[in-house]
């Protein structure tokens, strides 16, 4: 019976061992610092939107093709996941074209994406129904997950399967191995640890660095999820809306600062990003009322994890026990993380088969 422990409990940990705990012959623990319920700058999953908005090129598209299909039956069929449907409008305005929010959204901002087959009801914007500046735009069904709920539901989903959740704290990943619930050394250590992967013993990933997202979560209602491409008042800053399902509010965005570790949100940001909102979506307030209109529940700051290459998905031996690395997703964990975590559950697979210790 291989023994695993999964380092970390954000979204891509808890979906890794979920899916690794489906096999029985698996004995799976997984340790963090940080666990659902916590609210810490270094644990980015609970500060998310979260939607499926896919930034990926067509030729990096796998890990979100992978992953719209599950969050849609969860969406579909599990209310208890906190996943609801929603229209999400897109808006593409030329004079952002090579800024750093539009090099971010790769494919997202095109009329013709990659994923206008995958995604339901895809279409292209008229003309007349866009804000003004908006030069193209287009709308599709999307997600938003309550994360305050769907946390939780991947938690007790581990649980039910025999995962065994522990809080620990390392230095180094190997130090990981020793803390299986058995009390005997893991077979193989999976490595989610998200943005701590560029100060982990052992990993020090120096090209994973933060891209700060600040947010305001209000109880206002948009109708629709949006975004845009750029704003004219902040060259690091963006638009975007999204009610999170059963209750959730409606998250209200952004930034998208590279390198920037600030934890605590800045007063000045957050009126921008309030001002943006209710002009791009005026709905949002009672007529006339501007962001005086908004019910504020809180401010948020959440730190992208954003590796210069994108995910890694690979296996390496650390001082003697296989480690599979599961990390480096930027702003896009929850959309990919389903295929992330098959990607490394297959790795883990790998190394476990007889074939592998010949």
């Amino acid at each position: 019976m291989p023994n695993i422990v999964v380092v970390g409990a954000g979204v891509s940990g808890l979906t890794t061992a979920l899916l690794l705990s489906k096999n029985s012959s698996y004995k799976v623990t997984i340790i963090a610092r940080h666990m659902p319920g916590d609210y810490d700058i270094e644990y980015t999953s609970p500060w998310a939107g979260a939607n499926f908005l896919p930034f990926s090129t067509k030729e990096g598209s796998r890990w979100e093709k992978g992953t719209w299909p599950e969050l849609a039956r969860l969406a579909k069929d599990v209310p208890e996941a906190g996943i609801h449907f929603q229209e999400a409008l897109i808006y593409n305005r030329n004079k952002d074209a090579g800024g750093p929010v539009t090099d971010w959204f790769n494919d997202l901002l095109s009329t013709n994406p990659w994923f206008k087959d995958l995604v339901p009801n895809f279409r292209v914007l008229p003309k007349s129904s866009m804000p003004a500046g908006a030069d193209s735009g287009t709308a599709f069904t999307s997600v938003c997950i309550n994360t305050a709920i769907y946390l939780p539901y991947l938690v007790s989903q581990c649980l039910a399967n025999g995962v065994v959740l522990k809080r620990a704290v390392i230095s180094h990943i190997s130090e990981a191995a020793m803390f299986h619930h058995s009390g005997k050394k893991a077979d193989v250590i999976v490595n989610c640890t998200g943005l701590l992967a560029s100060k982990l013993g052992g990993v020090m990933d120096t090209t994973v660095i933060p891209a700060r997202g600040q947010i305001v979560v209000v109880r206002n209602t948009p109708g629709s999820m949006f975004t845009i491409s750029g704003t004219d008042d902040g060259e690091d800053e963006v638009c975007y809306i999204m009610q999170r399902a059963a209750g959730g509010g409606t998250i209200l965005g952004g930034t998208y600062q590279k390198g920037n570790w600030e934890s605590q949100p800045d007063p000045n940001t957050a009126v921008r990003i309030m001002k943006r909102a209710v002009e791009i979506c005026p709905e949002l307030v009672e007529k006339g009322q501007g962001i005086e209109g908004l019910s504020v529940i809180r401010h948020g700051v959440g730190l992208r994890p954003l590796r210069k290459d994108g995910v890694r998905i690979e296996k390496e031996k650390i001082e003697g026990t296989w480690v599979v690395h599961n990390y480096g997703h930027g702003g896009y964990g929850y959309q990919t993380s389903y295929a992330c975590s098959q990607g490394a559950m297959d790795l883990v697979d790998e190394v476990l088969s007889p074939k592998a210790n010949l």
